[in-house]
């Protein structure tokens, strides 16, 4: 039986080969009784500008008495993006901070050369039913910045700037696109925005990174004469001028990307790093569980369990 690439929506036709680079298919990750939809890393593409993880979490109900509980566990190399549409998240960290995360805010952890964080919706919130809705993304960071002292700061939705007009209501959450930059002092190139486009509306990419991504996460999009659908991500060749337009219900759609990354990266766990040396070194500081002298220390007001080290 021959191949017909028509018969397969994920494989862009005609005008679109052009256009787009990659399509990435998210795929269902279960993280023990919640489920969310993985497009970085993936076969075809393991960074987008810095952004080498993306996961969508959500959307979810949960019954009272129930919610995630993701216990205290380390980072390197890397600086995790939480923002959400819908719910609260309790971010507690080994630097102290004691956050809860707020739809349209943005929560900016900076692992460096390590951190330690856990990820829980207690308290009143599990009181009764409940929503969650949002993504979750890590930046791989340059190698000149891995060795960073761990820093966190929180940035409120009043705080991001806010582009509207013809259709379309953007919110930057990372660093530069369309002539704004968001307040977040990155120290690398990178871009991340929130955008939500009413039906048929048209967004052009930026044109002012050499990697660029869109993450489709409700409605559909055309992109050159081809559709796609929530849980899609496209991945754009460098310098092409390309526009998103929105089908008949309109889109939400995450668009992503910067420079790209100096290098591959190794990923083991929660690690990210330059060469294999640096996740071995981390690796054994963790399981070496020195919490008061140690590389890693638990988050103080959280330091009743933590997750370990799996297996290689």
């Amino acid at each position: 039986m021959s191949w017909n690439p028509a018969l397969d929506p994920s494989i862009p036709i005609g005008d679109a080969v052009d256009a787009i680079e990659t399509v990435i298919v998210a795929r269902a990750r279960d993280l023990g009784g919640f489920e969310v939809r993985r497009a970085l890393p993936a076969a075809k593409r393991q960074m987008v500008g810095p952004f080498i993880f993306f996961d969508q979490m959500g959307p979810a109900e949960f019954l009272t008495d129930q919610g995630i509980d993701v216990r205290p566990h380390p980072h390197i190399g890397l600086g995790t993006v939480t923002y959400l549409m819908k719910g609260r998240i309790h971010h507690r960290d080994s630097l102290g901070t004691d956050q809860w995360i707020e739809p349209g805010a943005v929560n900016w952890m900076l692992a460096g050369q390590g951190i330690t964080h856990s990820e829980r919706q207690d308290g009143t919130q599990r009181l009764g039913p409940h929503s969650l809705f949002g993504l979750q993304t890590w930046l791989a960071l340059p190698k000149s910045r891995e060795d960073d002292p761990a820093a966190f700061v929180h940035t409120a939705k009043a705080s991001l700037p806010l582009l509207e007009g013809e259709g379309k209501t953007l919110r930057l959450i990372l660093g530069t696109a369309y002539g704004e930059s968001a307040p977040l002092p990155l120290g690398f190139e990178a871009f991340y925005a929130d955008a939500i486009l009413a039906p048929h509306a048209s967004l052009p990419m930026p044109d002012n990174h050499e990697d660029r991504g869109a993450y489709v996460l409700q409605g559909e999009v055309t992109v050159a004469g081809q559709s796609f659908a929530p849980g899609q991500m496209l991945v754009f060749r460098p310098g092409d001028q390309i526009s998103l337009s929105a089908g008949a219900q309109g889109a939400r759609v995450m668009l992503l990307g910067g420079a790209t990354m100096d290098g591959p990266r190794h990923i083991w766990w929660n690690f990210v790093a330059s060469s294999r040396e640096r996740i071995d070194a981390a690796r054994e500081a963790w399981r070496a569980g020195d919490w008061a002298h140690g590389r890693f220390q638990l988050p103080p007001n959280d330091a009743a369990e933590f997750i370990p080290a799996p297996d290689r």
